[in-house]
């Protein structure tokens, strides 16, 4: 099976000097998702960016998994309020301009 666009976890927890155990935990709180090839987990290239940011967030701030939660919970809806601000300002600009 080809792993083109997934990354090794244990590569992954090599590189950033983590236990799988944090990467398991951050599964099982729903926060990644780890997918299974030729019998050794693999995280999406798309998840990276997002996982390295939980990474740093607990080795830099030593913040554990629930507070890991929460935080990226809270910057999901920052994320979707200033994508629905972005909507109402372009509805707002065609209004103006028609």
């Amino acid at each position: 099976m080809a792993t083109i666009g997934y990354i090794a976890t244990d590569e992954l927890c090599s590189y950033h000097h983590i236990e799988y155990s944090f990467i398991d935990s951050l599964q099982q709180a729903g926060l990644v998702e780890l997918r299974v090839i030729e019998n050794r987990p693999h995280i999406d290239e798309h998840q990276l960016a997002r996982l390295e940011r939980m990474i740093r967030l607990h080795h830099e701030l030593e913040i554990n998994v629930a507070g890991i939660e929460a935080i990226t919970h809270l910057l999901d809806r920052i994320n979707d309020i200033q994508e629905q601000m972005r909507m109402v300002k372009n509805r707002l600009r065609r209004y103006e301009e028609g």
